[in-house]
């Protein structure tokens, strides 16, 4: 079976992850994985594309000019032609728009992860609003956590449509991995920020939290890996703090087992969330995490089990917590090991993979049963 991956990509970030774990996975086996990534005129992030093409898995580039360019209706219809996909996998609102528009009228079957919704702005809204529409007549969608699956059957698709699918990561990666980010021998306690600088991530709050440790701990640094919009503001929000020499704001990454492989600890303050990769490779890694209990982030944050968890927005009590694990070497320790267990035991990507590829399966056979009952439905692959 051939899959092919559409995605508007903004970035190295979950959802990218994912189709990058899928995809070794299905190469690995009996299957392929293809991506098409969209090259937005205004904004391109690439860092998908070239990630890919760095790793063997094929990629095609979708020229894509606005919000709103037709030409990428026909363009998606080539690329399944070229080749030769049984089963497109569409991720993110533009791309479900989009493929939706494209292969509607095909025999081939589409489906689609929803990795999560932000719900800041009237624009983001409104293209929400579209794709949940769009969603109902694909023929599997995937909702990464609880949250997202409550939404989708609010917005009208139908419960046997949707597949619970928790994101899974390739454990190899971060086994022996070697710090980058601190030099041998380094003695400094180093607590980290994984993810897209924007508001519903919460760095603002990690950043009000790690003044307060320093208090305490007036050694310790803070690193925060991740680009994004708030850049700037978070810039200015270290100066207002005075924490300028205990703060690194590392940027985009492409080492992240490294990175992980350089702190004691790390912490996720997001206000929203579905179940961030960051979380999960930070566990991969052994690492003991302080996380607000938002989304399904508390399905792997185990209180008391594999880390701490604290209410979203609560500065002092992520202060606190973020204390406690500084204070007691063994109980970073403790947490960490369980953490990792916890990820082999219940998020690789094998366990992921396995679950895709019965959505899949089950895209085909309901797209057959489709085109027996409707003469509508043609019966070759788009052109």
């Amino acid at each position: 079976m051939k899959i092919l991956h559409i995605i508007s990509s903004g970035g190295m970030y979950g959802a990218e992850s994912v189709i990058l774990n899928l995809s070794r996975m299905l190469n690995a086996s009996s299957h392929a994985s293809v991506l098409g990534v969209f090259s937005n005129s205004s904004n391109p992030n690439l860092q998908l594309h070239e990630a890919a093409v760095k790793e063997g898995i094929e990629s095609h580039l979708i020229p894509c000019a606005g919000q709103v360019d037709p030409t990428v209706v026909e363009s998606i219809r080539r690329l399944v032609a070229q080749t030769g996909a049984d089963v497109v996998h569409a991720h993110g609102y533009k791309a479900d728009v989009y493929v939706y528009f494209a292969l509607r009228k095909t025999a081939t079957p589409f489906v689609s992860t929803c990795h999560n919704w932000l719900k800041d702005g009237a624009l983001v809204a409104f293209y929400g609003k579209v794709d949940r529409f769009v969603l109902r007549s694909y023929a599997g969608v995937v909702a990464v956590s609880d949250e997202v699956r409550a939404t989708l059957l609010k917005a009208g698709v139908r419960a046997e449509k949707i597949h619970l699918i928790r994101n899974g990561i390739d454990m190899r990666p971060f086994a022996e991995a070697a710090p980058s980010l601190r030099i041998d021998g380094e003695k400094t306690l180093v607590v980290g920020w994984i993810g897209r600088l924007s508001s519903e991530k919460g760095a603002d709050i990690f950043l009000r939290a790690g003044a307060r440790v320093l208090a305490e701990f007036p050694e310790a640094r803070f690193v925060i890996v991740g680009d994004g919009p708030d850049l700037a503001a978070l810039n200015a929000l270290i100066d207002d703090l005075r924490i300028r020499k205990s703060v690194s704001l590392a940027g985009r990454r492409e080492d992240m087992p490294a990175v992980y492989a350089s702190l004691d600890m790390m912490v996720s303050s997001s206000r929203q969330e579905g179940l961030p990769m960051a979380i999960l490779e930070g566990m991969a890694s052994g690492l003991p995490l302080v996380a607000t209990a938002v989304g399904d982030v508390p399905t792997v944050v185990r209180e008391g089990s594999t880390g701490r968890l604290v209410p979203s927005e609560n500065v002092e009590l992520l202060a606190a917590a973020m204390v406690e694990l500084l204070r007691d070497d063994s109980l970073r320790r403790r947490l960490g090991s369980a953490a990792k267990e916890l990820i082999a035991e219940e998020f690789s990507a094998e366990r992921m993979t396995a679950n895709y590829l019965r959505v899949y399966e089950d895209a085909l056979t309901q797209r057959g049963v489709e085109a027996q009952k409707s003469p509508s439905v043609r019966t070759r692959k788009a052109e």
